[in-house]
């Protein structure tokens, strides 16, 4: 009781937005501070970069509630797992589902905020203000693949490190552990944001994991890793739930400083057998999963992940199964087909 207001003033400015949140639950004069809107916009501006931007900070204040309700609902991650039973191919029915429509829905009403950190390092931070190549919905977009890049690419020649919007997206570390542990350290420090907001309907989520769910390496010296979330598709496809894909490339140089550069950096939703959505349904999934519930527990959003992944194998094993069965029928029936040819040839020759 003693603390300056000043004081508390000064320290709460430099902490993160989960102990700006605990401190409010003090007393009432460190709610009072801890409520304050400039207090959560520091907080906001320390985590991603991207908010710094002045239109960001405009859009915040005026259609997202504040940057403390934009925090509370962009640090945590989607967690969706659907309450159906686990798919069955079986009963999959052919729908049409070209019936829905975009009503008010359009590319132009989502922002996305990106931000990478390596080590707790900012690396890269990036605004996309509406979807890339999709001026309206009634053109080509709607029905090709859907994919949203923040990188498109870049030379991997040029040796200087890469900046955009004033982060350096090439950084540096310790040649020794690049060659005896590098995978496990890209996979352990790398973190990715990539936020999505509504201009329209005011909602915004964090499509991404922050750490990454899995990874594959193509060679000694390229990685790709894999944040993402669950999202729900019901009524909008086949399948109860999608995957939306936030893959981030990575290419090691062979100089001595041992530096790295992403060199992609892309958004897509994949269905549950593994093909790409269409821009069109793709807009409706991410428009209906800004409202989804969240969590900062990591280990459920892996769990739910995992659960995808285990229904999606069944779904696949179903379908093989099936098509097996397909192919044994087709295969007698043109046994059968054969012997009948055959035993109708030899009777017209009995009887010749």
């Amino acid at each position: 009781m003693s603390l300056n207001g000043d004081l508390i003033s000064e320290i709460l400015e430099r902490v993160d937005g989960i102990t700006l949140a605990n401190a409010g639950c003090v007393s009432s004069e460190f709610r009072s501070i801890a409520r304050q809107e400039n207090m959560w916009e520091e907080a906001c501006s320390n985590l991603w970069p991207s908010t710094v931007d002045t239109d960001i900070k405009q859009l915040i204040s005026s259609s997202l509630g504040g940057f403390r309700n934009f925090y509370a609902n962009c640090f945590p991650s989607i967690v969706y797992e659907s309450n159906e039973k686990d798919f069955n191919y079986s009963e999959m029915k052919k729908i049409c589902y070209d019936s829905l429509e975009l009503h008010t829905c359009d590319p132009s009403d989502f922002v996305s905020l990106v931000d990478v950190w390596y080590m707790e390092k900012t690396v890269y931070s990036k605004i996309l203000w509406g979807i890339p190549n999709a001026s309206n919905v009634e053109d080509w977009f709607c029905n090709r693949p859907f994919r949203v890049d923040s990188i498109d690419f870049w030379d991997l020649g040029n040796e200087d490190p890469i900046t955009e919007d004033g982060f350096p997206t090439g950084v540096s570390f310790d040649k020794v552990r690049m060659e005896d542990k590098i995978w496990g350290q890209l996979m352990e420090n790398f973190k990715l944001s990539w936020i999505v907001i509504n201009k329209r309907t005011g909602e915004a989520a964090n499509l991404s994991s922050w750490r990454p769910l899995l990874g594959e390496m193509y060679s000694d010296a390229d990685f790709l890793m894999q944040s993402g979330s669950l999202l729900p598709a019901q009524n909008i496809l086949p399948y109860k739930d999608v995957q939306c894909i936030l893959a981030i490339k990575i290419r090691l140089s062979e100089n001595d400083h041992g530096s790295m550069k992403i060199t992609e950096l892309g958004m897509q939703l994949e269905d549950m057998m593994g093909a790409r959505v269409n821009g069109r349904n793709s807009l409706l999934i991410v428009e209906r999963a800004l409202g989804c519930r969240k969590s900062i527990d990591h280990h459920q959003i892996f769990k739910s992940y995992q659960k995808y992944l285990s229904q999606q194998r069944k779904l696949t094993e179903a379908m093989v199964r099936n098509e097996g069965v397909l192919d044994t029928l087709c295969t007698l029936s043109a046994i059968v087909s054969f012997v009948s040819f055959c035993y109708l040839i030899f009777r017209m020759i009995c009887a010749i």
